[in-house]
């Protein structure tokens, strides 16, 4: 069986998402949808793939699933047509920036019994799957702690900042998914503390640029979480899990593995500037499940519902820090 999909948005992920698409032995590229027609040309020449409005790919019954890439005011709406068209759904996190409107898509999922996956990509990471891997084999014991450090090499745009939804919905979500994926289970309080320390584009939306999260499960387990929008040495992305038996970490990659040593001391290389070439595995195995999950009829992960564990977490995170105290969080079902 041979999958063919749609992809809605040809920017940057929606590129890497039809180049994983068109070299899938298993899958078929047959249309795409933009609102911005300077793309439209080369991009169907490269993947050999027709443009199509968005009422033709949800009638063409010859398209098994969609992957949406577009802007995230527009998942909602595009979410629910595909799903009465029944089709599978893959979708940029977040499905909406409003957990209220995100439980009400998921009502409409449901109902429909559409298969759906939430693009949190960092799950597919070769080495943060081989760090869970090593959990679940008991390698470390039982978890303790775990510590996340995630930073960008430099702030998002003054356009891109002011519809975000702020650092713990747009960048800090990641991390509170990964925290869950690697513990399996959910944190039940939060305190997080965010600063402006550098960019006043951000201060001006009443958002953070620095922000530090400690989040508590019901068994006692700790995250922290230490993010920030400038790192001038690179893309910072590190986890440290720490157990009864001892301690598992990985570490920054670099696109080229490289130490050089002479009498002035030791030099590694750069680290990956940005998440395009940092995880570009990772969306590439990221999509290659998805197809594989359809083919072989299999349940998608992570799904809606972990869309909405993280959505909930990062709007708790916003109101504790606001508040200055440890809140309490509470999920919808």
């Amino acid at each position: 069986m041979t999958v063919n999909l749609a992809i809605i948005g040809i920017g940057r992920i929606g590129k890497i998402h039809a180049n994983s698409i068109f070299t899938n032995p298993n899958a078929r590229l047959v249309g795409f949808f933009d609102e911005n027609n300077s793309e439209i040309k080369n991009f169907s020449e490269k993947y050999n793939s027709d443009f199509l409005d968005i009422k033709t790919i949800e009638n063409d019954h010859n398209i098994d699933a969609v992957v949406i890439c577009s802007p995230t005011d527009t998942h909602i709406d595009l979410i629910k047509k595909f799903s009465n068209s029944g089709k599978a759904i893959f979708c940029e996190k977040p499905i909406d920036l409003d957990v209220n409107k995100t439980i009400e898509c998921i009502d409409f999922l449901n109902k429909n019994k559409s298969q759906f996956m939430i693009g949190f990509n960092r799950r597919f990471d070769i080495h943060f799957k081989a760090l869970k891997q090593h959990i679940l084999e008991g390698k470390i014991g039982n978890i303790e702690t775990v510590n996340i450090i995630s930073r960008d090499p430099e702030p998002p745009t003054k356009d891109y900042i002011s519809r975000s939804g702020g650092i713990f919905k747009d960048m800090t979500i990641h991390d509170f998914d990964m925290a869950i994926f690697l513990l399996g289970e959910l944190p039940n309080r939060v305190f997080a503390s965010g600063s402006n320390l550098f960019h006043k584009d951000i201060q001006d939306e009443y958002d953070f640029d620095t922000a530090s999260i400690i989040l508590s499960t019901e068994s006692g387990k700790q995250i922290t979480i230490n993010n920030s929008r400038r790192a001038s040495y690179g893309y910072d992305q590190r986890i440290e899990v720490h157990g009864s038996l001892g301690m598992i970490s990985s570490e920054n990659q670099r696109p080229l593995s490289l130490e050089i040593a002479s009498k002035e001391g030791f030099t590694k290389q750069p680290l990956h500037y940005f998440f395009m070439t940092r995880y570009k595995e990772a969306y590439n195995e990221e999509m290659k499940y998805f197809i594989n999950a359809l083919k072989n009829k299999e349940d998608l992960h992570p799904n809606e519902n972990d869309a909405l564990n993280a959505l909930i977490i990062a709007e708790t995170a916003m109101k504790s820090a606001n508040l200055n105290k440890s809140v309490n969080i509470e999920y919808h079902y």
